[in-house]
């Protein structure tokens, strides 16, 4: 059981760093530091011994980078919370997001300046934000709150043009464990899906498009970073880019995707729910909404915009979240229509383009 103290590791390479994110660390309350590596190979040491809840992770490092720290934690059983420190380097993003869709808790940027005070104050800012999402992780969560098992759906059974299509898009939001999640859901989706799925994952503009190349190399589907103005068409996915809300339009060619700078909601942008309610309106309701693990509230507003329009939505299950911010905002409104494990979304989703959920029984 959580006993309300983070244990952390810190690992890097770099002896300026370390030294910065131990003092970052040293001002935040109700964290321990539980050692210090300069290597990979140290890091899996210590790690092993220490046992840390989480771990501040360099991703570039000589000899054992981090992504290979994380798959030989990974071998050994081990899960701490790692989070990436990652430079904007043009090798950075690519291996961060590497690093993400490998386990990874999140990542923190390491400043660019040469302001060591202006460097430890963005890492204080940076960190904090994560360290509070790593308690959230790790509040044991009440029976009531867990998952009622879905039974899974034959792949077969989802035929393309089987029955009327119920739904004309999918929309996904995510936050932190985001790249994870979309790893479990859109390379799984069938070739029987032949509407749009657009999606938002909070992470910075420097990532987006090593996301979705990523994952366009894992999925049947092509995966690409929407452009303004660019056409929506089936069996594509379109990432949101950093820092830009992705919205949806009807115009005479067809549904275009529509980006804009207008300011954060809810601190966010792009914003699930920016793109939910242009989604409702662009379909008129007909959009099956997906909202998967992150911190905060990012989506509520959308989702109730959408169900009000006759949209579905869908929440992942507690029990399957890296943290169960967003999904549980949206199911404690009474705005989920199912809560669904991971490991099941994208046959859910599926299935529920074309079918009526059973209603639900009457009470005697």
């Amino acid at each position: 059981m959580f006993s309300g103290v983070l244990r952390v590791a810190v690992v890097d390479d770099s002896a300026l760093y370390r030294r910065m994110i131990l003092n970052v660390l040293g001002m935040i309350p109700g964290v321990e530091v539980v050692g210090t590596a300069s290597n990979g190979f140290e890091a899996v040491e210590l790690i092993v011994h220490a046992k840390p809840d989480a771990v501040t992770l360099d991703v570039q490092m000589p000899g054992m980078d981090g992504i290979e720290v994380l798959k030989a934690l990974k071998q050994r059983g081990l899960a701490p919370r790692v989070i990436m420190v990652s430079s904007l380097t043009a090798e950075g993003a690519p291996t961060t997001v590497n690093a993400l869709m490998e386990g990874a808790f999140d990542f923190i940027l390491k400043p660019a300046g040469v302001d060591t005070h202006v460097s430890r104050d963005a890492i204080h800012r940076e960190l904090s934000g994560k360290l509070v999402a790593v308690r959230e992780s790790m509040v044991g969560l009440p029976p009531a709150a867990r998952s009622k098992p879905v039974p899974p759906v034959a792949r077969a059974a989802v035929a393309r043009a089987a029955t009327p299509r119920r739904y004309d898009a999918i929309v996904i939001g995510t936050s932190t464990g985001g790249p994870q999640a979309l790893r479990s859901v859109i390379p799984l989706f069938s070739t029987a899906l032949d509407v749009p799925v657009l999606v938002v994952q909070h992470i910075p503009a420097q990532f987006t498009a090593s996301l979705a190349e990523r994952l366009n190399g894992m999925s049947w589907m092509r995966v690409v970073e929407a452009a303004d103005g660019m056409l929506i068409e089936p069996e594509h996915v379109y990432l949101a880019p950093g820092d830009r809300h992705l919205g949806v339009e009807r115009r005479e060619g067809g549904m275009v995707c529509v980006l804009d700078d207008s300011p954060r909601r809810r601190g966010c942008r792009p914003s699930v729910d920016h793109l939910l309610e242009t989604a409702a309106r662009a379909y008129e309701g007909r959009v099956l909404a997906a909202v998967l693990t992150g911190m905060g509230c990012d989506g509520l507003e959308g989702c109730r915009a959408l169900k009000q329009a006759g949209g579905g939505v869908m929440a992942q299950s507690a029990d399957t979240c890296v943290v169960y911010g967003m999904p549980k905002a949206v199911i404690e409104a009474g705005l989920a229509d199912e809560t669904v494990p991971l490991d099941q979304v994208a046959t859910r989703l599926e299935e529920r383009l074309r079918k009526e959920l059973p209603s639900p029984p009457t009470k005697s």
